[in-house]
């Protein structure tokens, strides 16, 4: 826990609040996966509110990095093959578990799901044998 900082640890949990009022506004969960989803696959009138979220969503992330690029280092060196597998890997998985883990993880947690909790341990699970891959069998980062 060195790398600890109050400040950016309750902005975090802050930013995770947000998603709350999508529910109190709109009557939605904030699943990012059925959010996206819903754009290919819900009325027009659905849409707007839908490309909105998104685009705030990688607006807001874009506008971060360029006020403050100091804040983190983007990972560089990962082979290309590995990356697409894995995005492919995350979407195909997404589907295949109705939901993504800020689906599951924030929303289906806080709504006491049982699905969600056991959809949230199986993701840190894939994630902790995924590192560990990375790291010590295919010696991929330092």
């Amino acid at each position: 826990m060195e790398n600890f900082t109050p400040v950016s640890a309750l902005a975090g949990g802050a930013l995770i609040g947000i998603a709350v009022t999508l529910l109190l506004f709109n009557g939605r969960m904030a699943g990012v996966s059925g959010i996206m989803n819903g754009i290919f696959n819900s009325p027009s009138e659905e849409r707007n509110w839908r490309l909105a979220f998104l685009c705030g969503l990688i607006l807001g992330a874009v506008l971060f990095r360029l006020l403050a690029p100091e804040f983190m280092s983007l990972r560089q060196g990962y082979p290309l093959p590995l990356l697409a597998a894995g995005g492919f890997l995350v979407g195909f998985g997404t589907r295949m578990g109705s939901g993504c883990t800020s689906g599951h993880g924030i929303c289906g947690i806080a709504n006491l799901s049982l699905r969600s909790v056991l959809a949230t341990l199986t993701f840190m699970a894939s994630g902790i044998v995924t590192v560990y891959i990375i790291r010590h069998v295919l010696e991929l980062s330092s």
